[in-house]
């Protein structure tokens, strides 16, 4: 009863200020903002941190904020938080900022992160895991968290997405790619859709003053349609433009490009289940026969870096620390040849037992490098006698889940958390591992590194894995993303950030 008096009377509140919609009759600064990063195929459609991955659009459009953060060198600072301290292997105590309110009105305490915490463990597919969260104690602004076995990342996992702060008496308005929360951040939802999301500013909110009144976060599926949306001027700033319209807007007075390197990586995962892909002759050959260096020069403009691992090169335990097979066509064809497959027919493809080697390539159309990507390795595995067919859909979810692809080529931030654990434990052997690998070492060691307190003896476990899934030929890593906000000029504060969050904040302005 308390959670439906809270959301009809902000309802009210909303319909009374005409808030419903898009179209700000009360004047004021506004933005619109397109993006290729916000769609339920993504799995961040919606604001619900608590489900599937939705929290980084409550991060990225200003809605939720977390207990710590990322600054520019990935490193965790305190952010509804003002300290912590790990009592013990077991037990973090969490000092929380005092004055801070959700759009709700509520008053953020201790008990009220606690309520939060414990719906997101009761509910969320990776938060149970990494968290390791026995019990929760609450006493006004201290927060004591008890886990079931040593987890020294706890506080980089409170940084994730999936861990912003949202009032729970106010509960989840709508479902899925509708639902709405209030969190404590600079903006908030009064119109939210699989497609678009209506926000106004948070008058009372803690952080300072917010500076723009209206924003509209639109989504689009469409790498012209954005381009063009802002080149007519129907939006102000975008992230997601395709690589080869970047020369539209550089060295041009009336756009800003801001940028960074992060740690999206575009990366494959055989299907160990698949006859063929069983055959780690195969496996190889087809990570031999992409062209990574012309895939990044030639098809994302030098706005890619080429991928060997996991993690680029300015991790510790990145690109550099770890040793991999490199583009080599010839060494490819042997390899095929050494498994029995040669083209007998010349029809430029190696065949077996009658069979054309033909491989099925999963990916989906809303990260736009993929398609492409999966169009050049197309090109470049014809060289070497490989056909691909390719599945490019936005039910990718589906297909990777009921195992229907070879090759499954997707991204994802392997270090959101500023920690190398977190790709491990989503992607290798957790819920992500459609390709369904299994390496009794991998798991160990991944369970090892889970528990590992000192930061180096981490760094080198994180190395090892990469190295072991690299000898089997499990993965392989294509790009490593360099992140682009493109602006019209007179847009300020607003910038590319490594862990790939933070998008619209309270310094955002329009002059």
């Amino acid at each position: 009863m308390k959670k439906k008096l809270i959301a009809a009377i902000l309802t009210g509140a909303m319909l009374a200020a005409g808030m419903t919609t898009s179209v700000w009759a009360d004047g004021g600064k506004s933005f619109v903002y397109g993006t290729t990063g916000y769609s339920e195929e993504m799995g961040d459609a919606g604001l619900n941190p608590h489900d599937n991955y939705s929290g980084w659009s409550a991060l990225r459009y200003g809605v939720g904020e977390t207990l710590f953060k990322y600054n520019d060198n990935m490193e965790v600072e305190p952010w509804l938080a003002t300290d912590y301290e790990f009592v013990d292997d077991t037990t973090v105590k969490i000092t929380l900022r005092d004055g801070v309110k959700f759009s709700s009105g509520r008053t953020m305490d201790a008990e009220a992160v606690k309520e939060c915490l414990e719906d997101l463990i009761a509910v969320h597919d990776r938060a149970p895991y990494d968290l390791k969260i026995d019990h929760i104690d609450a006493d006004g602004l201290t927060l004591t968290i008890y886990t079931t076995e040593p987890c020294p990342a706890i506080i980089n996992y409170l940084g994730d997405p999936y861990g912003a702060i949202i009032d729970m008496d106010y509960g989840i308005q709508g479902e899925g790619g509708s639902a709405n929360v209030a969190g404590t951040g600079p903006y908030v939802a009064t119109n939210v859709t699989p497609t678009q999301i209506d926000l106004v500013k948070n008058e009372d909110y803690w952080g300072g003053d917010v500076k723009v009144d209206n924003i509209t976060v639109k989504s689009f599926a469409d790498g012209s349609a954005l381009t063009a949306a802002l080149q007519t001027g129907d939006i102000q700033g975008t992230y997601g433009l395709q690589y080869d319209n970047y020369p539209l807007f550089e060295n041009n007075p009336d756009y800003t490009i801001n940028s960074c390197a992060t740690s999206r990586c575009f990366f494959g995962q055989f299907n160990m289940e698949s006859e063929l892909m069983q055959d780690q002759n195969i496996r190889k050959a087809v990570e031999m026969g992409i062209d990574k260096e012309g895939f990044c020069s030639m098809i994302m403009q030098g706005r890619g870096v080429p991928a060997k691992a996991a993690f680029p090169s300015s991790f510790s335990y990145g690109n550099d620390a770890v040793e991999t097979v490199s583009y080599d066509p010839d060494g490819a064809k042997k390899l095929l040849e050494d498994s029995g497959w040669t083209d007998t027919d010349g029809d430029g493809y190696v065949d077996k037992d009658g069979e054309k080697l033909s491989i099925n390539w999963l990916t989906y159309p809303t990260r736009l490098e993929q398609p492409k990507l999966a169009e050049y390795a197309q090109a470049t595995l014809k060289d070497i006698g490989i056909d691909v067919q390719v599945n490019n859909t936005s039910d990718h979810r589906t297909f990777a889940e009921n195992g229907d692809f070879d090759v499954y080529v997707s991204s994802t931030t392997t270090a959101p958390t500023g920690d190398p654990e977190y790709f491990f434990t989503s992607t290798v052997v957790g819920s992500k591992n459609y390709g369904k690998y299994q390496n009794d070492e991998v798991t160990k060691l991944t369970e090892k590194l889970h528990q590992t307190f000192d930061k180096d003896e981490r760094g080198k476990l994180a190395v090892e894995l990469q190295q072991d899934i690299l000898d089997d030929d499990a993965f392989f890593f294509v790009s490593h993303l360099n992140m682009g906000i493109v602006t019209k000029s007179n847009v300020k504060g607003m910038a590319a950030h490594p862990c790939d969050y933070y998008e619209i904040t309270a310094d955002l302005d329009v002059e």
